[in-house]
């Protein structure tokens, strides 16, 4: 890419808003499309934002990306529930050759897919913070591991379409995937062969983890011995509602960053940091150059999966057609980009960085403008606000970006889909203790209120009743707004 300021752009007058659109100083910049989102959701666009051809000729500036540092963990457990603990977390162990990858898919419980929601991910940021008030300063993103894969790899996608939602809270860029009823359908309603293919990889993991650290084996990895009538070396039936999680801070460029993302389990001990982190994956065995450039090509994701979350290791389960496990290798996620430097459809991370970190500048800077319906601190009850803008980034492969603000009908389009209040795709609770947080100084006051209402609620309260009680209550008066 191009050395030139990325920051310099043509401003286009657009039915009262401004739109940006970067100047494209060489071929290699793709024009930018129109988004998929239906007319009748959004306005027109305030930002299009094409991407460096994969194939263009030029310098490409070097981003820099900060090593992740574990904020804090939690569990899901087999009926989905969220805990601040460690008891979904798994140990590596050493896979048997020869294992059969469809073992155990008829008791398998699938967990539906559902619409990619934060709340999760915002319990455990607000729990950091109060247990280390202004230990992150000011954050600009907050998304999961999975969104800001699809956002770093686009210049590499000639397929898939996506799209996400972004609100700005306080100056904090949130993200989630948007999936709408037909993506979300289409998803659950898989064919026998993709859904078999599917639990390969589950069965997988299952294969080469357990509940707790084994024995080596002469090799001087674990292993495991068989229980309750299990082939030896199986971990478990597989059930997808379980999962450990793993929060980071990192930084891109100028833009810090609040990722989580699911671990799939940890090499020996668990030191709480991400450097002895393993993700575990599944490909067909390599018979031929076809098959060589097709992992090559799936290694751009296994890449950013794992080193956003700052995972060393990743760890591949070659297998047959019919699911027999053939080989397994280990890959350090440092020295991916080595193994397809220079060959036909090479990919380059910094040529992604750079790409993201663009992004999010243009991005921030293209929602972030006052509006006439702006709310206002007393715009909603108990001093929440009653809604807030939400913008519909949508990509196209080969393309790239267009960013649109919804209506009031995209608006309730997000908000729908589960029982929970919600203002955007923010639980109303979660927004209640963010903006507070970010407004209020008196941490001590915050950390002691968060652990009377949250953890110990008075009869009869609901977890926003709670801090809409204490925010009303608050030291000096203090509101949420």
């Amino acid at each position: 890419m191009s050395k030139r300021n990325l920051d310099e752009t043509d401003a286009v007058e657009v039915e009262g808003q401004d739109k940006k659109r970067l100047k494209s100083p060489n071929p290699g910049l793709l024009a930018a499309s129109p988004t998929s989102t239906p007319p009748s959701q959004a306005s027109h666009p305030v930002l299009e934002l094409s991407y460096l051809a994969k194939d263009a000729k030029g310098a490409v500036n070097a981003v820099p990306f900060q090593l992740p540092t574990q904020l804090i963990s939690f569990s899901y457990t087999p009926d989905r529930v969220l805990e601040f603990n460690d008891s979904a977390l798994r140990y590596f162990v050493d896979p048997p050759r020869g294992a059969r990858l469809s073992y155990g898919y008829d008791r398998w419980v699938r967990r539906p897919e559902e619409r990619g929601r934060i709340d999760s991910l915002l319990k455990a940021w607000q729990k950091f913070g109060t247990e280390h008030p202004g230990a992150l300063g000011e954050v600009g993103v907050v998304s999961w591991r999975g969104v800001m894969t699809k956002i770093l790899t686009a210049p590499y996608e000639e397929r898939d379409s996506w799209e996400l939602n972004v609100m700005l809270v306080n100056g904090t860029m949130y993200f989630e995937e948007h999936l709408s009823e037909e993506k979300l359908q289409s998803k659950n309603d898989v064919g026998p062969r993709h859904r078999i293919q599917m639990y390969y990889g589950y069965s997988f993991e299952s294969w080469c983890t357990s509940e707790s650290p084994s024995p080596a084996s002469p090799s001087g990895n674990p292993i495991q011995s068989m229980s309750d009538g299990h082939p030896p070396g199986w971990g478990g039936d597989v059930n997808t509602n379980v999962q450990w999680c793993s929060v980071v801070k990192t930084k891109l460029g100028n833009t810090r960053m609040v990722i989580g993302g699911e671990v799939d389990c940890v090499r020996g001990m668990y030191t709480g940091k991400p450097d002895n982190f393993v993700e575990l994956k599944t490909s067909l065995t390599i018979r031929g150059v076809s098959d060589e450039a097709r992992f090559e090509k799936k290694l751009i994701k296994f890449y950013f999966q794992s080193f956003l979350l700052g995972v060393p290791e990743i760890t591949v389960g070659f297998r047959t057609p019919s699911g027999v496990l053939s080989t397994v290798q280990s890959f350090r996620t440092i020295e991916i980009p080595r193994l397809v430097r220079g060959k036909p459809g090479a990919w380059d991370p910094a040529l992604c960085l750079e790409w993201g970190d663009r992004f999010l500048r243009e991005l921030r800077s293209a929602i972030d403008v006052p509006s006439v319906d702006t709310p206002t601190p007393d715009s909603g009850k108990d001093g929440v606000p009653s809604n807030l803008p939400v913008w519909r980034v949508s990509f196209s492969p080969k393309v790239g970006i267009t960013v649109k603000k919804l209506d009031k009908a995209g608006v309730m389009d997000v908000e729908a889909g589960d029982e929970e209040e919600r203002i955007g795709f923010f639980p109303k609770c979660s927004l209640s203790v963010r903006i507070y947080f970010m407004n209020c100084r008196q941490f001590s006051y915050a950390r002691t209120a968060f652990d009377q209402y949250m953890y110990t609620p008075p009869s009869g309260l609901g977890a926003c009743e709670q801090w809409d009680l204490w925010a009303l209550e608050g030291p000096e008066g203090l509101q949420i707004f």
